[in-house]
């Protein structure tokens, strides 16, 4: 096989013209057959208006021919390749009946591992577990993707908060409300990147994630490829319950024996899988009272920041709309600023959405659908945070920053997704003016009316001072940044955009510490995911969720050899 990179052609052409780029770089005949796979497809916007595309593509010729082609065409963009092909390298027993049901084989091996979180991690873990014959049980404390739409439409309509039921809680976790990207930047040596967008394509994903270098499925093809997912792993003989909250974790001499289930049903297991997501705040403090041990981390907090699309594009396309290539995005990092601090879950098109968890509190997040066709595009900006900058010397610490925050955004929005003029913001962390409640906010109402520059926004919103949510150490930062950010997007920091907070929950605050077997020093107890601090994202948590199913595979597998009276029986029960 052969890989050409960066074979460029403009973006509209057709697949005719493709191939007779490829035939015309390798110096191929007329007649002379080959096949190609696209590995990546990125946009050159270098020299606007023209756009091109630039691809990475492996070509099969002629075999045994490969190094014949490069040496002749002495091209330092041509080259052999050979493809990695993951594989997972356990199996259990399990098989598929006829009927699409799971058969009664329990693994092999008589163990059946637990699965706490059904967010990327989990669902990764638990899917790999069920398709390779281990049966896992998936326990979800949030409702199903079709009923937590309703809870969180109700939310956003009404604010109707359900605490176990909403944004941040449910089917798919935290990223089933999102943008739904899946870029990483994980080397993939083993292939693990490219099998879980492969299992998204045959759960329903459109094709085109599996090269585009800025891969993305929206909220809401994500919510029907989740769906696939759930009923694929149900078809192996793999189990998903629904309000299924973990109270309390069983050990035993330094052992996991099983959980409890909503204070008040034991399930009995010797593997558990820990993929809770970053918001499970209540079971970070029940983990922390057993003595799981984990420590404080870095994250990044900060505040939504909205443009009018077409700025964007302007800047990214030299054009305020193309058709062809949908909405612009961005990434940002500032060079200047002391912390750092940059954009982060960019959402074109999209809304910034009330991503709220607990009462009393208010945090904010971007989702963006499948077409990405809003009016406003929104991202975090948001500056990295330490626990020498927070913390007490509590593992617990940066939960306890995050709450005190998102409880400032609630109290100066009423309960109500807090939204200042950023020039308005600027003048206030500068010291060059006092907030002045109801006169301010009628001139606000009256300029956004004169510009007719609304946010778009899931949930009520109201005008207020957004300034006032952050320290000073940390709005000043900010600041600093989107003025840099300024000279690199026309327009950025311009006194008319719209800044709204608090964007509280961009990873976990909290990392649940492991050892090489990704075993915690409770053995048998398999922290995953972002919420564990693994991970920063859907691809970075999927990725890690199928590692630590290799993990519990592999232990499965070992145990088989263990005396009849050690394993836990099928059904979860102490035999």
């Amino acid at each position: 096989m052969l890989r050409v990179n960066q074979l460029r052609i403009l973006v509209g052409h057709t697949e005719e013209q493709l191939e007779r780029k490829i035939r015309n770089r390798l110096r191929l005949g007329r007649d002379q057959k080959f096949s190609y796979e696209i590995v990546r497809r990125s946009i050159d916007a270098r020299k606007k208006p023209d756009i091109y595309y630039s691809y990475v593509i492996d070509v099969c010729v002629k075999e045994g021919k490969e190094e014949y082609f490069v040496k002749q065409l002495k091209d330092p963009q041509v080259m052999r390749s050979e493809r990695v092909r993951y594989a997972f390298p356990y199996r259990g027993k399990a098989e598929v009946s006829s009927d699409g049901d799971g058969g009664d084989d329990d693994g092999g091996d008589g163990l059946r591992p637990v699965v706490v979180g059904m967010g990327p991690a989990g669902l990764f873990c638990g899917y790999m577990l069920a398709v390779h014959g281990f049966r896992p049980i998936i326990l979800e404390r949030g409702e199903s993707i079709e009923r937590r739409e309703l809870k969180v439409a109700r939310f956003w309509q009404e604010g109707v908060l359900d605490a176990e039921s909403n944004v941040q809680f449910g089917e798919g976790g935290a990223g089933t409300f999102s943008d739904g990207k899946l870029n990483t930047l994980i080397k993939d040596k083993a292939g693990i990147g490219r099998e879980v967008l492969s299992v998204f394509v045959r759960a329903g994903a459109p094709e085109e994630i599996l090269y585009d270098y800025k891969p993305h499925m929206g909220t809401d093809v994500l919510r029907k490829v989740i769906i696939n997912m759930r009923q694929e792993i149900i078809r192996y003989g793999g189990e998903v319950r629904f309000g299924g909250k973990v109270t309390d974790i069983l050990m035993k001499d330094g052992r996991v024996g099983g959980v409890v289930i909503n204070h008040e049903e034991e399930l009995r297991s010797s593997h558990v899988i820990l993929a809770i997501g970053h918001s499970a705040r209540d079971t970070f403090e029940m983990l922390s009272e057993k003595g799981v041990p984990m420590e404080a981390k870095a994250f990044a907090v900060g505040l939504r920041v909205e443009h009018p699309q077409a700025v964007i594009n302007h800047s990214q396309y030299g054009r305020t709309e193309y058709d062809l290539l949908g909405a612009a995005d961005y990434k940002l990092v500032s060079r200047r600023s002391q912390p750092s601090v940059y954009s982060f879950c960019m959402c074109p098109g999209g809304f910034v959405v009330n991503a709220s968890s607990e009462e009393g509190r208010t945090a904010v997040n971007g989702m963006s659908y499948r077409g990405r066709a809003g009016r406003n595009a929104n991202s975090a900006i948001v500056v990295t945070v330490t626990p020498e900058d927070y913390g007490t010397g509590h593992p617990l610490s940066g939960l306890a920053f995050q709450r005190q925050l998102e409880e400032k955004a609630f109290d100066v929005g009423k309960g109500k997704v807090p939204v200042e003029y950023y020039g308005d913001y600027k003048k206030h962390v500068l010291g060059e003016g006092v907030w002045d409640g109801v006169h301010e906010r009628e001139e606000m109402r009256q300029d956004v009316e004169k510009n007719e520059f609304l946010p778009s926004i899931k949930g009520e919103w109201c005008f207020a001072p957004v300034h006032e949510i952050l320290p000073a150490a940390l709005n000043r930062p900010i600041v600093s940044g989107m003025t840099e950010f300024g000279t690199m997007i026309r327009g950025f920091d311009y006194d008319h955009i719209l800044v709204s907070g608090v964007e509280s929950r961009t990873s976990s605050p909290v990392r649940i510490l492991r050892d090489h077997e990704l075993q915690s020093e409770v053995k048998g107890l398999y922290p995953c995911g972002e919420g564990a601090g693994y991970a920063g994202g859907i691809m970075s948590a999927a990725i890690d969720g199928v590692k630590v199913a290799e993990a519990v595979a592999k232990s499965l597998r070992q145990a088989i050899s263990q005396p009849a009276d050690k394993l836990i029986g099928q059904e979860g029960k102490a035999e």
